[in-house]
C-alpha cells in the first residue's frame, strides 16, 4: 500500500485535501498530518512515507526546507498558492505540485501521474524508487531560479509564527492556534512545554529546545535551561542581595529566575 503524510498550517485545507485524496485514491494510506515544518520532519523520519504533500509556506520549516532534509526516497508533492507561471520550475520531473485551491480535476491529474511513477507495491524504503531524479538537484534549481517568490537561495529565514496547543473541552479535544506574539514565555513542564499567556496556560508537545530553534532569536531569548521568554513582554529585571537576576513579565505576577549564564541577555537593561 502506498503511504503519505500531509503538511499544511491551515488545518481546514489539510482536511479537505485528505478527503479529496481518499475519494480519488482509496488505496492511499495517510499515516500522519503535520501542522508545521518541524512536525513534517518528524513524521517523515518516523514513517518514511512514499509521498509527502507539503505546503510551501509553513511555520518552523518551509516545505522546501523539509524536502531538502529528506534522507530517504520519499517523493514530494508541493502544495502552493502561487500561479502556474510562478511554479514552472516544478515541471522538472522530480517535483510534483498542486495549486491552491486544489480542484478535483487537478488532483486527479496529479494522482494519475504519481501512480504512473510509483512502481506497484513500492515503498519509500525500497530500491524501486532509486530510479527517480535526484530531489536535491531539482530543489537547488528551483531555489536558484527564483520561481517561488521569497524562497530564493539566501532569503531571510522563516520563523515560526504560530504554535498549536491541544485542549480538551466539553465538545472534545480541540487544537488552538496561538500567535507567538501573544506568548509571554515558554517553560518546560515534564514531557510537555507550558505556553504562558496573559489569559492562562496551555500545553505543547514540543520541547523548549525545539521551539528556540524555530522562533525569531531577536524576539525570544533563553533565560534558563527550562525557560524561553518573549522580550516584547519583559517589563523589568532586578537583582536581589545575593546577585541573582529576576525577570518581571508584563501582565504576569510571577518573577522568572535568570541563570547566571544568561545574564548577558539583559546586560543593557
Amino acid at each position: 500500500m502506498t503511504t503519505c503524510i500531509l503538511a499544511d498550517d491551515e488545518l481546514h485545507l489539510t482536511r479537505y485535501l485528505a478527503d479529496q485524496l481518499k475519494a480519488v485514491w482509496p488505496e492511499l494510506e495517510i499515516v500522519g498530518i503535520a501542522a508545521n515544518g518541524v512536525e513534517a520532519d518528524a513524521l517523515i523520519a518516523q514513517h518514511q512515507p512514499d509521498l509527502a504533500f507539503l505546503d510551501i509556506q509553513m511555520p518552523g520549516h518551509t516545505g522546501l526546507e523539509v524536502a531538502q532534509a529528506i534522507e530517504g526516497n520519499t517523493r514530494v508533492v508541493f502544495v502552493t498558492a502561487y500561479d502556474e507561471y510562478a511554479v514552472q520550475a516544478f515541471d522538472d520531473g522530480a517535483i510534483d505540485y498542486l495549486l491552491k485551491p486544489v480542484t478535483a480535476e487537478r488532483l486527479a491529474k496529479c494522482v494519475a501521474r504519481l501512480r504512473e511513477r510509483l512502481p506497484a507495491g513500492a515503498s519509500a524504503n525500497s530500491n524501486a524508487t532509486a530510479e527517480y531524479p535526484d530531489l536535491a538537484v531539482a530543489l537547488k534549481k528551483l531555489l536558484q531560479s527564483g520561481a517561488v517568490p521569497g524562497l530564493v537561495s539566501g532569503a531571510a529565514p522563516q520563523f515560526m509564527r504560530y504554535v498549536r496547543a491541544h485542549e480538551r473541552g466539553a465538545q472534545g479535544e480541540q487544537v488552538l492556534q496561538i500567535d507567538v506574539d501573544e506568548v509571554l514565555y515558554f517553560e518546560a513542564a515534564d514531557k510537555y512545554t507550558c505556553v504562558v499567556l496573559a489569559s492562562g496556560e496551555k500545553l505543547l508537545r514540543t520541547s523548549v529546545a525545539e521551539l528556540e530553534a524555530e522562533l525569531d532569536p531577536a524576539q525570544f531569548k533563553r533565560i534558563h535551561r527550562s525557560t524561553l521568554v518573549n522580550l516584547r513582554h519583559v517589563h523589568a529585571t532586578r537583582r536581589d542581595d545575593a546577585g541573582r537576576m529576576w525577570v518581571r513579565i508584563k501582565q504576569h505576577t510571577r518573577e522568572l529566575p535568570v541563570s547566571r549564564a544568561y545574564h548577558t541577555v539583559f546586560g543593557r537593561m
